[in-house]
């Protein structure tokens, strides 16, 4: 199985995802995240968020935010922008630390006009 059928395998849901990877070293790691957002025993991730992001006019599309976001909750749509799920998002700010552009500004969740 050639690399790029393995790790869309292992992207196919989280339902099928082993429960343990293992990798050798750093080469096997897949290009996607690595983790997917579940929910956790006390509920969605979201509810107790201080900080939330946003993704400002101007994204160039690049994609770093959803590759370095760690909890994988970023999702490329189909016209190639992105959108972050909120629900799951723990608004940890990396998408905004790594954005080249400065196109995603962290927000306090109580400036938020979502409520």
């Amino acid at each position: 199985m050639s690399e790029s059928e393995e790790w869309k395998k292992i992207n196919e849901s989280k339902e099928k995802r082993p429960k343990v990877q293992e990798y050798k070293n750093w080469k096997e790691l897949p290009p996607i995240p690595i983790s997917l957002p579940i929910e956790g025993s006390i509920g969605t991730t979201g509810d107790w968020r201080t900080f939330r992001p946003v993704i400002l006019e101007g994204c160039n599309r690049c994609g770093l935010c959803w590759m370095y976001c760690p909890e994988g909750v970023i999702k490329q749509n189909e016209n190639g922008s992105f959108e972050i799920d909120l629900i799951y998002c723990k608004g940890c700010g990396i998408c905004a630390k790594e954005c080249p552009t400065h196109k995603i500004k962290m927000i306090r969740e109580s400036e938020s006009d979502d409520k």
